[in-house]
């Protein structure tokens, strides 16, 4: 075979597949499937299918997701750090199209590193409403964070916090929320051998407990008539058709969405429930729900082009708030957060970017506790309350550094832009939340990243660059992909640019000072333009290498 595949579980496997299990079986001899997704937040499905660099095959379940060859490298072309695709495989891009998100609601991303459904469900959304993407371990939220940036998303916020937290300060509140919940992975085998030596020592017991948690947590955060998508990249049944079997039963008000199975989605397998009950002695959930979760859904990697994927719609029935009971949202101590954060690393899909910059990292404090700023944000922090107390900027020194970032903004950008300036220490984020909403929360970014004061002078972030259009900026400079000059760019170099090639639309029409640096219109980064050279402004995490 292919990849080394654990002997217990092509067993279990066979017994469960019966006559479909050869053909099972032999997907592993065949190469994993690519996919682009195109993010829609800064080019069109049309425009993009124009400047492809690729061939592109659709993806059937995903209206802006492609195949593209397995021997190609999509991250090394400059179309990939403009942010216009993210690379991700395409079974994983089922869950988000069943969430159904529209623009202006709130959605919330419980499990959500690296970030890649993230940043599709930031597509659907199209800058209105909200996004709260989340995860519990502390080292993959950089990932996260990075790609929120990458992918010019402005009106999210990235929380690092167990989820039972999370619905304390969210009840009854978003209206779809996504559970790609930590699992034992055997549908990434394929995709990542190590899932398959890590499998022999993980616990299908233990991922339940954490997956039944999630749940529960997420139907107390809920909206009234709001949907829940549940899915694992996991064949066994226990985290799968048992999750919801259980859920349903202990959920009354919520009912199953039948998927659509000209797809490519084949149906749960209630059977397979029949058989746990009958070898587990007492049944942790009833006959009538088991029979339900035929209306679930499962991606085989021997009937698609793609690995291993569960999914489950959840709906409440009616537009009458359930209940908030915040027993039923979890309750994960310390020894259970460590299992969590070791569990959601394992069995997540590897971060493109781990070990990642974490420059614009932050979190909110409590009314007991200073807030926590990473070293690269400590900058100015005049006028912070002493120890004890929380965090706050003083009023004359708040005022100075708003009207630093307004200057800039007025100097530099077309446009009004989205949230309310919310100010860590001398740190600019335009936050599409109150603070007083995020109090308590650990917080890695309280919204959309812009900048920092230093000496009296804004210095723009390098998030305020990636979700700046063209059109909106003040400045702009198009650089030549053929001739390698966005390469050059991006690999951090200062390059020689005449005046005349920068596009000025302030009312000096100068073109000295920052510049948004773009591929074909599309937004890189910052420049700072002087005399015939740009200044190169490129972060050094996140350089072509």
């Amino acid at each position: 075979m292919a990849v080394h595949i654990p002997n217990a579980f092509l067993e279990r496997m066979q017994q469960l597949l019966g006559s479909d299990y050869d053909a099972f079986r032999s997907s592993y001899d065949n190469p994993r499937y690519v996919g682009i997704r195109v993010n829609t937040l800064k080019i069109s499905v049309s425009s993009f299918l124009r400047i492809s660099p690729f061939e592109l095959k659709p993806v059937p379940w995903c209206s802006t997701g492609f195949y593209v060859q397995t021997d190609l490298k999509p991250g090394k072309h400059p179309y990939y750090h403009a942010g216009l695709y993210y690379i991700q495989e395409p079974s994983a891009m089922a869950p988000v199209e069943l969430l159904d998100v529209v623009p202006g609601e709130k959605v919330l991303d419980l499990c959500a590193a690296p970030g890649g459904k993230s940043t599709q469900i930031a597509a659907k959304l199209q800058g209105e409403g909200l996004l709260v993407t989340n995860d519990i371990n502390a080292e993959r939220t950089r990932a996260l964070a990075k790609n929120m940036e990458l992918y010019g998303v402005r009106s999210a916020v990235v929380l690092n916090e167990a989820p039972e937290h999370i619905a304390r300060s969210f009840p009854a509140y978003f209206d779809k929320i996504l559970i790609d919940a930590p699992c034992s992975g055997e549908g990434m085998f394929r995709k990542d051998e190590d899932m398959a030596r890590q499998w022999e020592v993980h616990s299908t017991s233990k991922c339940t407990v954490m997956q039944h948690d999630l749940l529960n947590s997420a139907a107390v955060m809920l909206a009234p008539g709001g949907r829940i998508v549940y899915s694992t990249c996991t064949f066994a049944p226990e985290e799968n058709e048992a999750m919801i079997a259980r859920f349903l039963d202990q959920h009354a008000d919520f009912e199953l969405v039948p998927l659509p199975q000209e797809l490519g989605f084949a149906p749960g397998r209630p059977e397979w429930l029949y058989r746990l009950n009958a070898e587990g002695g007492d049944a942790v959930f009833s006959s009538q729900a088991a029979s339900l979760t035929a209306q679930c859904g499962r991606l085989w990697p021997h009937l698609i082009e793609g690995e291993g994927h569960f999914l489950a719609v959840l709906q409440q029935k009616s537009e009458a708030s359930s209940a908030v009971n915040f027993e039923q949202a979890g309750r994960v101590g310390q020894g259970d957060r460590e299992e969590w954060t070791g569990r959601a690393e394992r069995a997540g899909q590897a971060g493109r970017y781990a070990g990642a910059d974490s420059g614009t990292e932050a979190y909110l404090g409590t009314s007991t506790k200073p807030s926590k700023i990473s070293k690269k944000h400590k900058g100015d922090q005049r006028g912070h309350a002493s120890k004890g107390r929380e965090n706050v900027v003083k009023v004359p020194v708040e005022r100075e550094l708003l009207e630093c970032w307004q200057h800039f903004a007025s100097q530099h950008v077309t446009v009004e832009l989205p949230g309310q300036p919310l100010l860590f220490g001398s740190h600019v984020y335009l936050s599409p939340l109150p603070k007083e909403q995020l109090a308590g929360l650990k917080t890695v970014r309280p919204g959309w990243y812009v900048g920092t004061v230093k000496n009296g002078r804004f210095a723009p972030g390098h998030p305020l660059a990636t979700a700046l259009s063209a059109k909106e900026a003040s400045r702009v400079l198009n650089l030549d992909k053929e001739q390698g000059e966005a390469v050059r760019y991006l690999k951090g170099e200062t390059l020689n640019v005449s005046a005349s090639r920068i596009e000025c639309r302030d009312i000096q029409g100068f073109p000295k000072g920052y510049v948004l640096v773009c591929v074909d219109g599309i937004s890189l980064g910052w420049g700072k333009w002087l005399d015939g050279m740009l200044k190169n402004e490129y972060p050094a995490g996140w350089r072509w290498t």
